[in-house]
């Protein structure tokens, strides 16, 4: 199924990457299977993972903690640390040790979700808020230069209809609890049905554009820089 949340964080990568001067060494923190590795052919890229969860990673640069990272100080003119900060026991202290690699003035692209579910077990610690952003870059040493929601209202709601569809019992699980169950399992069956068309017209419609009039982002987005 379409993801409108991949889609707006391809673009704020995109957008950051082309705001990082041509030769400038670049850490994508966290960087897993590397997505956004193309958006900086014009830099030097370099990749930390720990690499412990059962998953595809791609070759990583650095196979550490992230909160004990093994370069010199102020390596980094810039970093992306996307999707990393839920899974992390103790993020003020990679925060603390990405504010160490990176020059003064450098700039960081964060992102994590407010609303998601559990995944890559165990290594999933908590959600964030916009103020629990700010109180933890600025306990960092940080400054917070933007801060927004990564996707509209649109794709959460995509995204609960999608999950809705996914685990809500079926009619035949329904159906198996009696005979009660039989109708429910079949107003079931034909919810789940609807609850997949409707999460795909919500994520184009987020595609389109973010609505944040209302509501609340599955993600946040954050830049940060760090002071001269």
């Amino acid at each position: 199924m379409k993801n409108s949340s991949r889609t707006w964080l391809e673009r704020e990568n995109a957008d950051f990457a082309a705001s990082i001067p041509p030769g400038s060494i670049v850490l994508d923190a966290g960087a897993g299977i590397q997505p956004y590795r193309p958006l900086l052919a014009h830099c030097t890229y370099e990749a930390a993972d720990f690499e412990l969860v059962d998953k595809p990673y791609a070759k990583s640069t650095y196979v550490c903690d992230l909160s004990a990272i093994p370069v010199a100080d102020e390596r980094f003119d810039a970093v992306l640390f996307n999707q990393v900060m839920e899974h992390l026991a103790d993020p003020v202290s990679v925060l603390a040790e990405l504010r160490r690699v990176m020059k003064p003035g450098a700039r960081a692209l964060c992102s994590a979700p407010l609303f998601y579910e559990e995944h890559e077990q165990p290594y999933d610690f908590y959600r964030y808020t916009q103020f629990g952003w700010r109180h933890l870059i600025e306990m960092a040493g940080f400054e917070v230069e933007r801060l927004d929601w990564a996707e509209g209202y649109f794709g959460t709601v995509a995204y609960q209809l999608e999950t809705a569809a996914k685990y809500l019992p079926g009619r035949k699980e329904a159906a198996a609890r009696g005979i009660g169950g039989f109708g429910t399992g079949l107003m079931l069956g034909a919810a789940k049905r609807g609850f997949r068309l409707l999460a795909n017209w919500f994520y184009n419609l987020d595609e389109r554009g973010r609505y944040t009039a209302a509501g609340y982002p599955k993600n946040y987005v954050v830049i940060i820089r760090k002071p001269l």
